[in-house]
């Protein structure tokens, strides 16, 4: 049964970016390059578009569906919620 900082760890949220995505689950990296958000394997994608992207805004650039990527996350673990201040 989970507790609460296991959940909190465990949940990744849309609406950041993904360089702080990366900051809290930087294991999500090669996740995220293998589904095809391939800029990611150059630090300065990261620091640079990965300040100012979303996972949501990286799906619509990288033409990746945004349900095939929270369902990896799924798969691996993660909670996928819509943001910080939502339940969903």
């Amino acid at each position: 049964d989970y507790k609460m900082g296991e959940i909190l760890m465990n949940t990744i949220y849309l609406e950041d970016s993904v360089y702080t995505t990366l900051q809290h689950h930087p294991e999500v990296k090669d996740l995220l390059i293998e589904l095809g958000f391939t800029p990611l394997s150059q630090p300065q994608m990261v620091q640079t578009v990965g300040r100012i992207t979303s996972l949501k805004k990286g799906s619509k650039i990288a033409k990746i569906p945004l349900d095939k990527i929270i369902r990896q996350l799924e798969l691996n673990g993660y909670i996928v919620k819509e943001s910080r201040e939502s339940n969903e």
